[in-house]
């Protein structure tokens, strides 16, 4: 088995700490699996603060502005609600306001199914692409973790990484699929990656021909050119998310790409309702079904 995307955030974030005085910042990291295997089995560098969860953001912000380039994890995306002030009134916006940089790591774990419950699933980067100075990132391969790590450490500005959990066991690398005559571009982040080769397979035995592209950098959105020409050829778009849809990263980035090509593109992403504990009640990213009569629908306009 190959290194996971677990195994590699473990491993940056104990190098991190081993050579650059690097800091760990969060709440019952070793109670229950070290965060799903991520962070790493040792005292040094890791402080574990009783209120994280609701409360370390400030405290995260305080040690980012010392030098210690910390790494503040929130085990469950949603309790980023709580911890928001500190991060968009004051890390974002210090380097425009200050002139100095507040090199600050925000891992935010999403999840979803499993019985987690409407406050312990989701995943909310949204509402932090929304805010200036803050650059926002999903990574779910081993090498995009290492590629995003990079970037932080050769800026001091703080960074969104809106992780999801399905990913931590992934140790597959995800590149994007671009086909001569395709029909439509799939456009996905977060979670909604896992399900889209599925989709894509139901679609070529229906004879329609789909472009698969991988979405990374949320904000600033960082699509390369070839995918922008593939969306124009083909005439026809979908994004895909793991966050809600209305309001949400999926219609933004259409929006974008929309403005960008020419091309109409649509969103696909959570339904408008929280997801509860109960099996019926859950709200999960695209699955494959979804995703396919979404496809034929824009395909039949």
């Amino acid at each position: 088995m190959g290194e996971t995307v677990a195994d590699t955030i473990r491993e940056l974030t104990r190098r991190h700490i081993a050579e650059n005085n690097g800091l760990v910042l969060g709440q019952c990291l070793s109670a229950v699996g070290w965060v799903q295997n991520t962070v790493p089995e040792q005292e040094a560098g890791i402080e574990e603060l009783p209120m994280t969860d609701t409360a370390g953001a400030g405290i995260a912000v305080g040690a980012a502005l010392t030098g210690r380039r910390p790494i503040f994890i929130l085990r469950f995306q949603s309790l980023v609600w709580l911890n928001a002030s500190p991060l968009v009134n004051h890390a974002a916006r210090v380097k425009a306001i200050f002139g100095y940089g507040c090199p600050l790591f925000i891992r935010a774990s999403g999840d979803e199914g499993h019985s987690m419950g409407p406050v312990h699933s989701g995943a909310h980067h949204a509402p932090f692409m929304y805010v200036p100075g803050l650059t926002v990132v999903a990574p779910m391969t081993p090498g995009e973790y290492r590629d995003i790590w990079a970037h932080f450490m050769a800026h001091d500005d703080p960074l969104f990484v809106s992780e999801h959990r399905l990913s931590y066991n992934n140790t597959e690398e995800l590149p994007d699929r671009i086909e001569d005559g395709a029909d439509i571009t799939l456009f996905a982040a977060s979670a909604s990656r896992f399900s889209l080769a599925e989709a894509a397979a139901r679609l070529r035995e229906d004879g329609i021909r789909v472009n698969i592209v991988h979405l990374v950098w949320l904000k600033p959105l960082n699509v390369p050119e070839a995918a922008l020409a593939a969306l124009r050829a083909s005439g026809n778009g979908l994004v895909l998310d793991s966050g809600f849809e209305i309001c949400g990263a999926s219609r933004s980035i259409a929006y974008e790409l929309t403005h960008l090509t020419g091309v109409r593109v649509h969103a696909l992403a959570l339904e408008d309702r929280p997801s509860g504990v109960a099996k019926r009640l859950e709200n999960l990213s695209p699955q494959p079904e979804r995703i396919v009569k979404e496809v034929r629908n824009i395909l039949a306009e």
